[in-house]
């Protein structure tokens, strides 16, 4: 088995880098660590959440838009032979990454392959840290890059893959979407059925309710378009807002998301929602964001 720690990074491609980087900056308000060549390295963890300086959580480059890449940590920096390994065993293509795909993504080692709908992953040996506390460019209250969602052809399929091949476990279920954890966080990764590759949206922890709102409205005044939310899922428990970036990319803030502890474990059972019945915002706050199950609840039958 495959196993990992946490996401390390994404890398997801552009048309115009300037722009790029202009939108993690100045709205998203993350710091921008490095710019060379053609790409730009941003950060968004504190030290105080993650225990961590981690050298970068997200990499625009010039190129293709739909060009993403998931970046995994692994417990275990010897085991790339056992990732190689697994898989292969799995039917899924392995490259070892030469000298300079590693300065570029700033790791000792890695291994790239594909999920089996195609999406490019990536699982890093010793990657590197900065040393230097992160300063973010705009004071949204971040307080560290959570999780992803992920396009699927195949969520049942691709639900295999990640907790057969690799660790992580299944929290909950949406329809066919599985929220799957690697750590205590209720998810890291949660797999979306469409008919495309991808990421779907990039999550950041805030510190507060507050940081939330109050981004609500800055965002609001700057133009940017809100897609879901302010609202609360019942599914995990946090609170979000969901908002339109860099070719069609969507990112979200949210805050007190469900942890479910090592203690937890061996009692923990998945639940099942319906997409046709689940409210995925206690408030009420129309889903705008593409490739979401709509989560409306289905209208109440009054029986005279």
């Amino acid at each position: 088995m495959i196993n990992l720690k946490d996401i390390r990074y994404l890398r997801v491609g552009t048309p115009d880098l300037d722009s790029a980087v202009k939108f993690c900056t100045e709205i998203v308000g993350l710091q921008l660590v490095a710019r060379e060549g053609k790409a730009a390295y941003f950060r968004s963890d504190k030290v105080e959440v993650r225990g961590d300086t981690r050298d970068h959580t997200l990499v625009y480059f010039e190129g293709d838009p739909n060009d993403h890449t998931i970046g995994f940590d692994l417990l275990d920096p010897a085991a790339l032979d056992i990732v190689a390994a697994e898989l292969e065993k799995a039917g899924q293509p392995v490259h070892l990454g030469s000298a300079e795909e590693c300065e570029r993504r700033r790791v000792k080692a890695f291994i790239a392959s594909k999920d089996p709908s195609g999406n490019k992953i990536e699982f890093v040996a010793r990657p590197y840290h900065s040393g230097v506390r992160y300063f973010p460019a705009r004071d949204a209250g971040i307080t560290e890059f959570s999780h992803i969602g992920l396009y699927s052809t195949n969520a049942p399929r691709d639900e295999r893959f990640w907790t057969r091949i690799c660790n992580a476990r299944v929290s909950d279920w949406l329809g066919d979407s599985p929220f799957l954890r690697i750590d205590t966080v209720h998810h890291s990764v949660v797999l979306f059925p469409a008919q495309r590759l991808g990421i779907q949206h990039i999550n950041h922890q805030v510190e507060d309710v507050d940081d939330v709102m109050k981004s609500y409205y800055f965002l609001k005044e700057k133009g940017v378009r809100i897609v879901y939310g302010p609202g609360r899922h019942p599914i995990s428990t946090a609170i979000m807002v969901y908002f339109l970036g860099p070719d069609g990319l969507t990112y979200e803030y949210s805050v007190g998301v469900k942890h479910i502890q090592r203690s937890e474990e061996a009692a923990h059972r998945p639940r099942q929602f319906a997409p046709d019945r689940y409210n995925g915002d206690m408030w009420g706050s129309p889903n705008e964001l593409a490739g979401m199950p709509l989560e409306r609840p289905r209208p109440m039958k009054v029986v005279v």
